[in-house]
């Protein structure tokens, strides 16, 4: 594990303090959970973001309505075959 250095202000500081206080965390491990939870967020609001351009995309609205007229060709041919 590396070891990182940052400033903080220090209203921030204290509401760490508390929060880790109240919840019997170390600080360190509080501003870990609380990174990886913020970063995990920043990653699917990406995510959110990819597919309202990929649906404002005609050529990739075209390519996904062929690919479900083909999965319901698909479909109907197991449905014909049970």
């Amino acid at each position: 594990m590396t070891t990182f250095t940052s400033s903080l202000p220090d209203s921030l500081l204290q509401r760490l303090n508390d929060t880790a206080q109240k919840l019997k965390l170390p600080k360190n491990k509080l501003i870990e959970k609380a990174l990886d939870i913020y970063l995990d967020q920043i990653n699917r609001a990406e995510y959110v973001s990819s597919y309202k351009l990929a649906g404002q995309d005609q050529d990739t609205i075209l390519i996904a309505e062929e690919g479900m007229v083909e999965y319901m060709t698909q479909l109907s041919d197991t449905d014909e075959t049970r």
